[in-house]
């Protein structure tokens, strides 16, 4: 499935129609990386600019999802982390960084294309090695 939208912070319905298959367990913690993903997507990456798209590829199966977010902006470079301080790497000047920090601790994979504009995003929901960090 693929949804796209012009830039914004409303993503209540994007959100919705995205976490359809998700099970209730990991509802409320995967919605939190998603709505970080996306809100990084509209207003880092396409600046809330309306006549810029926020596209998602959304794949799933028993035990595993992933999502493919894209967005028109210039492209960004994550910063190189090790899981060992991905506290300290990604928030040392205080408030940047709190999204990519969430985004590690939801989803068990995260990568950006070379070129900054395409995130994906992995979640084994079944058969996971923990339990959901929210309920």
């Amino acid at each position: 499935m693929t949804v796209s939208f012009t830039s914004t912070l409303y993503l209540l319905p994007v959100l919705e129609l995205l976490l359809d298959c998700i099970p209730a367990d990991w509802h409320a913690e995967v919605h939190l990386g998603l709505q970080e993903a996306l809100v990084n997507a509209a207003k880092h990456g396409n600046k809330l600019d309306p006549g810029k798209i926020i596209s998602v590829l959304f794949s799933h199966s028993d035990d595993r999802c992933e999502w493919l977010i894209s967005d028109q902006g210039d492209g960004f470079t994550p910063p190189d982390v090790c899981h060992t301080g991905l506290e300290e790497t990604l928030c040392d000047d205080g408030e940047c960084g709190r999204g990519l920090f969430i985004l590690h601790q939801v989803f068990d994979q995260v990568q950006w294309n070379p070129c900054g504009t395409q995130l994906r995003l992995c979640k084994q929901i079944r058969h996971s090695d923990r339990s959901p960090l929210l309920t």
